[in-house]
């Protein structure tokens, strides 16, 4: 018995040695193991939250473009902007040949100032010695009638008298053919002088307005026709493409340049059926975009579609891709012109304003 004790306390002693370090080990596992999930449920709240928080939706950079063709049909002689050229309002871009339309409008001038003469003729009636001349014609008229009426009395005293056998039939059918001739031509000359004295008439002067107004309706149209012949930019805008060179034959159905309007631009996304009670026209957002990572561009929304669609293939998401959306217009403000027609985006559309009512 007493040659057994000893080992019996070295095994007892080797125990609670190993005791202590066995308990140090578990429990820095356990602190590591809270420490973890820890971490992991901070990671999901703040996750959740920041999901709950923002609403993030896919689309892609969208802008208006023009057409803009000439509105005539003539030879370019000029192209003078080239693509990717910032134009502003009213900039000139290109000009035809006005060899054929500058003296169109010389003829039509002309032929305004004439009709204008004429309109001014007949306001102004007749002139004083053309009245003249005619009291003249009927005094001439009055005179000769006279003459004729007194050689025609005699005939007839004298065809009358013992001696009528002297006159014959024919002088006396003579003598009256030749007073109605003159009377007919005093009646001629007083009718011409009344139409003197009352001046022209009233539908003439009607007619004639009315031929000034279609010359000047003509003269108009050349001149708009010749002013034409500059094509110049309706609005601020990028040159995308310039489709004419100089020698080309303009037409209207054929576009010469097609501008790109910087100002509005917006970003086309689209909006869950589930989060739609979530947005509103007129929230804030912000615009991001791969090619410029960290950087977020200012915007708003601009307009919610109230029909629903499928999710268009070109929407990269996460819902499924038979899911109904609706198509909104997340505008932006991009004043130095770096976002790109068609360019990938992703609108942050912060929910809390529509929470506090802002």
């Amino acid at each position: 018995m007493a040659e057994t004790v000893p080992p019996l306390k070295m095994q007892n002693a080797t125990g609670a040695a190993a005791a202590p370090r066995t308990s140090k080990t578990v429990r820095l596992a356990l602190l590591i193991l809270a420490i973890l999930l820890i971490g992991g449920a901070v990671s999901w709240w703040l996750g959740r939250r920041h999901a709950s928080t923002e609403l993030a939706l896919y689309g892609n950079v969208d802008l208006r473009q023009v057409d803009l063709p000439f509105n005539g049909s003539e030879r370019i002689a000029a192209v003078l902007v080239q693509e990717g050229d910032h134009v502003k309002k009213e900039q000139l871009l290109a000009r035809l040949d006005t060899s054929r339309l500058a003296p169109q409008v010389a003829k039509a001038e002309a032929d305004l100032a004439a009709q204008q003469q004429a309109v001014n003729r007949l306001h102004h009636g007749n002139r004083p010695e053309e009245i003249a001349q005619s009291r003249a014609n009927v005094q001439a008229a009055a005179a000769d009638a006279a003459n004729v009426s007194a050689q025609w009395s005699r005939l007839r005293s004298l065809s009358e008298s013992s001696a009528g056998r002297a006159v014959s039939r024919q002088d006396m059918d003579s003598a009256k053919a030749a007073l109605d001739t003159a009377e007919a031509r005093l009646a001629v000359n007083r009718k011409a002088l009344a139409l003197e004295l009352a001046g022209p008439r009233k539908e003439d002067i009607a007619q004639g307005e009315a031929q000034l107004r279609a010359d000047e309706a003509a003269l108009a149209l050349v001149r708009q026709q010749l002013e034409d012949a500059d094509l110049k930019a309706p609005l601020d805008a990028v040159v995308r493409s310039r489709i004419v060179e100089p020698g080309d034959i303009s037409s209207p159905q054929k576009a010469a340049f097609t501008l790109a309007i910087t100002d509005p631009k917006w970003v086309r996304a689209y909006v869950a059926e589930t989060d739609l009670g979530s947005v509103r026209e007129g929230m804030k957002a912000q615009i991001s975009v791969d090619a410029f990572s960290g950087r977020y561009f200012p915007a708003w929304i601009g307009f919610i579609s109230s029909v629903a669609e499928f999710t268009p293939k070109s929407v990269e998401t996460t819902e499924l891709r038979s899911s109904l959306v609706y198509e909104i217009r997340v505008f932006v403000n991009d004043p130095r012109d770096e976002l790109r027609l068609g360019m990938p985006a992703t609108v942050h559309i912060p929910l809390e304003q529509g929470r506090r009512g802002q």
